[in-house]
């Protein structure tokens, strides 16, 4: 009788763990369920560590976002390729990026509607052992870039300007950003086109600025979203509030200035507080804003006539 007891009791414990178990198994199932559904329903966009992204990152950090009832997540990335294949593959809503990236991906057959300029620029920095101290000293240089980009773009633009032998430019392609400064910081590149706040911490080392792309009359910069968003019900909501964050977001940052954000300019542009006390101090945000048509227009006859004249080349060979 005494071990039927025991016999017993084992099959109780045996039973209640296996319960146990499974009710575990129950609960982590149905988190991951709810996880991914309130993943499916926020809004995500693709980032950069760089300045042009501060209404984003400063809405983020200080939950306006969710004051005005709205998910949105952030996903950081080094390189606009790698944001190009988030957007690409559904994993974001949204990205920020560049005029001409933005129309190499319509080329490549993703749809996607334009829904704000932003301040991006780029400062072109030559290393200060490469002894380059003017423009035209670009010639027989590598120049680290992105191949289809904005600062592509930028390369042809002086390039032709200044009147230099494309062919002895020599473009280097270093689509992450973080890459091209510890380049930057070895001195294996002689020149680089840098966004903020990259391009203060390499004025910071000494390093020279030879060229800056607001002195230009074109910008560059821009948020683009899946179209998908203005044809949901949902989706339309969550925009709307979107919008209204983030055009707080730039008040903020107008009103009290960049200094007064060090903190969430080194959590989100992976850089510490000596390179904030030089930023910029005229740099301004603007409200959600569609970038202008011209500009829209200069990007796209650039990237066609490029794209078409390597059409042409590779039919040569």
């Amino acid at each position: 009788m005494k071990y039927t007891y025991i016999y017993i009791l084992a099959i109780m414990l045996v039973y209640a763990c296996s319960s146990s178990t499974e009710e575990k198994q129950q609960i982590e199932q149905e988190a991951l369920l709810q996880k991914m559904k309130e993943d499916s329903l926020a809004l995500k966009i693709a980032v950069m560590p760089t300045l042009d992204c501060m209404p984003l990152f400063l809405a983020e950090a200080h939950g306006m976002f969710q004051r005005e009832g709205v998910d949105v997540r952030l996903l950081s990335y080094t390189a606009q390729m790698d944001q190009d294949t988030a957007f690409q593959r559904g994993r974001v809503e949204g990205l920020v990026t560049d005029l001409v990236r933005a129309e190499h991906l319509k080329l490549q057959g993703t749809p996607l509607d334009y829904v704000s300029s932003t301040n991006l620029y780029w400062k072109l920095i030559t290393n200060r052992t490469a002894r380059i101290a003017r423009l035209k000293q670009l010639e027989d240089k590598m120049v680290s870039m992105t191949r289809y980009s904005g600062t592509d773009f930028l390369i042809d633009y002086l390039v032709d300007s200044l009147k230099l032998k494309s062919d002895y430019v020599f473009r280097v392609q270093v689509n992450d950003v973080t890459v091209r400064m510890d380049m930057l910081r070895n001195g294996v590149m002689d020149a680089l086109f840098l966004p903020e706040p990259m391009a203060t911490e390499a004025h910071n080392k000494k390093h020279r600025q030879l060229f800056d792309s607001r002195d230009l009359d074109i910008q560059l910069g821009v948020m683009a979203f899946n179209p998908i968003v203005q044809q949901d019900t949902m989706r339309q909501r969550q925009m709307k509030a979107f919008v209204k964050a983030y055009n707080m977001a730039c008040d903020s940052l107008n009103t009290k200035g960049l200094k007064n954000y060090k903190t969430i300019i080194t959590q989100y542009c992976l850089t510490d507080e000596t390179i904030c006390d030089s930023l910029p101090a005229n740099l301004t945000y603007h409200h959600i804003t569609p970038p202008r048509d011209a500009d829209v227009k200069k990007a796209k006859d650039w990237l066609n006539r490029n794209l078409n004249q390597q059409t042409k080349n590779n039919a040569t060979k």
